[in-house]
């Protein structure tokens, strides 16, 4: 078979699509930012990160009429009112960009262990390094403006440690008493910063919002983030390792939505869907007992919340139905 009649596996199309989609949902999120923006520098990044989302979007829309396969609807400038005030300050949308390394360099790379074309793995390729890219930049930014803590520093040890297999010691290791080790620390530095920003966005998007369904639901969703960073904090307060997340408020007075109420409702369902995955990934290398108990708990709660934000979604019809195969049950149909 010929390399260019070599048809899109399922793995393919579902990355593609979904890139597609979070990236035009963003892309209204960076429109609005430009609207405003007056700090040159943040400008400059904002500016970069639109003409990426775009070339994304463009090389995507490539491929599917190239495969004759529909183009997802996405979203749209009907999604967003570019007249709209300010509703965040410049900082935040620097923020916004490092904050979307985190989810996006990831997405990236696990897409290159997923896809076979060549071509759609070269693409990936060229979008991870671009994202790779962005994401230091905006990292560099925020560092030089004194808006990005570092994570807590340590001691080096002197040397390699086994833990030694003695009941006594396991019980150490594995309770509650042991002090954090580095993995455990990191997560739950990360975790902080995390849903501090995503505070921030939810602080914003709630002032602005006008149906009271979807206000509590951004509420709801407002307290388990606050909720989140209390358990992270007092976890690291307790091995003297941080004192406080300072967050500044970055919202503007601002009660004119930018976005569409769809929007605003799939960019926190998203949020969510991250957060599973970060909260999953942290469970998988905690060892002691109470960390994987309050993170279990968190798990289950933001999965929760995920749901009840989708079935929302899905009550108002703005929901786009993921490609799916043809159904074969209903040629067994009499």
């Amino acid at each position: 078979m010929e390399k260019n009649n070599i048809k899109l596996t399922t793995a393919e199309i579902a990355i593609l699509w979904r890139t597609y989609i979070h990236n035009t949902a963003v892309r209204c999120f960076y429109k609005h930012f430009l609207q405003h923006l007056q700090d040159v520098e943040i400008k400059s990044i904002i500016e970069e990160v639109v003409v990426l989302i775009e070339t994304v979007i463009g090389k995507i829309e490539a491929i599917f009429e190239k495969e004759y396969f529909p183009i997802p609807k996405g979203f749209s400038d009907k999604d967003i009112d570019l007249s709209a005030p300010a509703l965040y300050t410049d900082l935040f949308a620097l923020s916004f960009v490092y904050r979307g390394g985190q989810i996006i360099i990831p997405h990236y790379a696990n897409t290159l262990t997923k896809v076979t074309r060549i071509d759609i793995y070269t693409f990936f390729a060229e979008c991870l390094y671009s994202e790779a890219e962005l994401h230091k930049k905006s990292l560099n930014l925020m560092l030089s403006k004194g808006v990005n803590d570092r994570p807590p520093n340590i001691e080096y040890p002197k040397s390699v440690e086994f833990i030694q297999h003695q009941p006594s010691l396991i019980n150490t290791w594995l309770g509650e008493k042991r002090p954090l080790n580095t993995l455990e620390i990191t997560e739950l530095f990360v975790g902080i910063e995390r849903n501090a920003i995503g505070l921030i966005l939810l602080m914003g998007l709630i002032q602005v919002t006008k149906d009271k369904e979807i206000k509590d639901h951004l509420l709801k969703g407002k307290k388990l983030a606050e909720k989140k960073i209390d358990i992270f904090d007092k976890l690291l307060r307790e091995n003297d390792h941080l004192i406080g997340f300072p967050v500044t408020m970055e919202v503007t007075n601002s009660t004119i939505s930018p976005f569409s109420e769809r929007l605003i409702l799939f960019i926190i369902s998203a949020t969510s869907q991250v957060s599973v995955s970060a909260l999953g990934d942290a469970l998988s290398i905690f060892l002691r007992k109470d960390l994987v108990a309050h993170f279990s708990l968190l798990l289950a709660d933001v999965m929760k919340y995920g749901g009840e934000g989708l079935k929302l979604m899905i009550e108002r019809g703005w929901v786009e139905q993921p490609p799916q195969p043809i159904d074969r049950n209903e040629f067994y149909k009499s």
